[in-house]
């Protein structure tokens, strides 16, 4: 799935806009414009991979971005991989969303309530699953972050793995979208619970932190507010993990 290090950029769309939520809180947003001028302006700085969420749809539990979500997929075409969470409740949603040229589901909620979603996805489309465990206070939460599970993350995550999942999104939500830094053992855990490559987000303010990540086990981190602030640069992000690869 990732067969280098990756950061990817992230479009979280509501009501048609980019935006970026601090804690994971409705109301906190701050907002950057058109999902297709900022997936373009991704692809021109060299991302492989989008990440794209509808967080109407995660609040919702219906996908409410469907028209920016496609409009996005057809300005980047083959150019980039495209992941994609937010509001998908069903396999046959998923499924469609796959045939249609995404290449990764997000799964949260949905797999959370139904864990066989993941095996039944992954039958017809394998590896195209990231199971989203997205944590605060150490447990899993769902529907946007609002509601706490009781699933410890690395032991959700290692069910996942048995039902086929391609990858872990993990998002470490007591950070996210504050730009003060990430917390590297709970991802660090995570990925010496699996075997499958682990996706981290939440709390990227430097490229020093992207760095960290990848350290800790990270096959890939996602970054919303530190790019759309311009804490730092896309490129400036993947040469340094280019040049911290090459003294290795």
């Amino acid at each position: 799935m990732f067969p280098e290090f990756e950061v990817i950029p992230a479009v979280d769309m509501q009501d048609g806009q980019v935006v970026q939520l601090v804690g994971g809180e409705r109301g906190t947003e701050k907002t950057y414009g058109d999902p297709v001028e900022a997936a373009q302006r991704w692809v021109e700085a060299g991302a492989r991979t989008l990440h794209l969420v509808d967080l109407d749809g995660a609040f919702e539990g219906e996908r409410e971005n469907a028209t920016a979500i496609d409009a996005v997929l057809s300005a980047v075409g083959d150019d980039v991989a495209v992941q994609l969470g937010g509001g998908i409740r069903t396999a046959a949603d998923a499924i469609s969303l796959l045939d249609r040229g995404v290449d990764r589901v997000i799964l949260g909620t949905a797999a959370v309530e139904n864990p066989d979603i993941v095996a039944e996805i992954s039958e017809e489309h394998p590896e195209s699953v990231l199971v989203s465990l997205d944590a605060k206070d150490g447990e899993v939460v769902v529907s946007g972050w609002t509601e706490g599970t009781g699933l410890d993350p690395a032991e959700a995550a290692t069910r996942y793995q048995e039902l086929g999942a391609g990858g872990i999104l993990f998002t470490d939500v007591d950070v996210e979208g504050q730009l003060e830094g990430v917390r590297t053992e709970p991802v660090r855990r995570l990925v010496e619970a699996v075997d499958i490559p682990v996706v981290a987000s939440g709390g990227v303010a430097t490229v020093e932190d992207v760095l960290a990540l990848e350290d800790a086990g990270a096959a890939a981190v996602v970054v919303g507010s530190a790019l759309y602030e311009g804490a730092f640069t896309l490129e400036s992000a993947m040469a340094a993990v280019e040049s911290s690869e090459k003294t290795e």
